[in-house]
């Protein structure tokens, strides 16, 4: 389920991406660098085209897309190693205590 969400992730960011590209400008002409454009609820156009609402279902589906990731990368119960178990904590042996007083060279006297 994982590899199909991320295959359909990746496939509705191009179709945005495209849709977006595809669109016409509003506003971009001389009068709407000062103020002269329509600035109405819908814009000059009216309601919509179908790439504006083809571009606001695509963005829909990629934020749920997107949550769908971020939530199984968080509560995802594989890890890198694959479900690979761990080693048996052993205890060790307690390690001899080191002399308290160094001990002098033989010939030093």
């Amino acid at each position: 389920m994982y590899i199909f969400i991320s295959i359909l992730h990746v496939v509705v960011c191009v179709m945005l991406v495209l849709v977006v590209l595809l669109q016409r400008g509003k506003g971009a002409d001389m009068g709407a660098a000062f103020g002269g454009s329509s600035q109405t609820l819908f814009g000059s156009a009216g309601p919509g085209t179908f790439l504006g609402k083809m571009s606001i279902l695509i963005a829909v589906v990629f934020m749920l897309t997107s949550l769908w990731l971020a939530y199984f990368a968080t509560h995802k119960g594989a890890t890198v190693m694959g479900g690979a178990s761990k080693a048996p904590v052993t205890e060790q042996a307690p390690q001899p205590a080191p002399a308290a007083t160094p001990q002098a060279p033989e010939g030093a006297k």
